[in-house]
């Protein structure tokens, strides 16, 4: 399973924050960043979109909307709910 430490970080491409992305082989995917902009950005916590085959997708179970305000440990959660999808 992949995990938070597994995530690898790139600038943001609005050039402020960091950006990761990652694919699973179920066809989800997901974006996690920490920016000024995001929910819990500026307190250093994260947000994660959930994306299926490319698209943007708010229709898992995991809710119907991105996940702020996230830890390492809880970004870990969701990645491990992700993969089990």
């Amino acid at each position: 399973m992949k995990a938070f430490k597994d995530l690898v970080f790139n600038p943001h491409p609005n050039g402020d924050g960091i950006q990761a992305r990652m694919e699973f082989d179920n066809g989800y995917g997901v974006s996690v960043i920490c920016t000024p902009f995001s929910y819990g950005g500026k307190s250093g916590l994260y947000e994660m979109a959930v994306f299926h085959d490319g698209e943007l997708t708010y229709t898992t179970d995991l809710g119907d909307d991105v996940k702020g305000w996230l830890t390492e440990d809880e970004v870990t959660e969701l990645l491990k709910k992700i993969q089990e999808l």
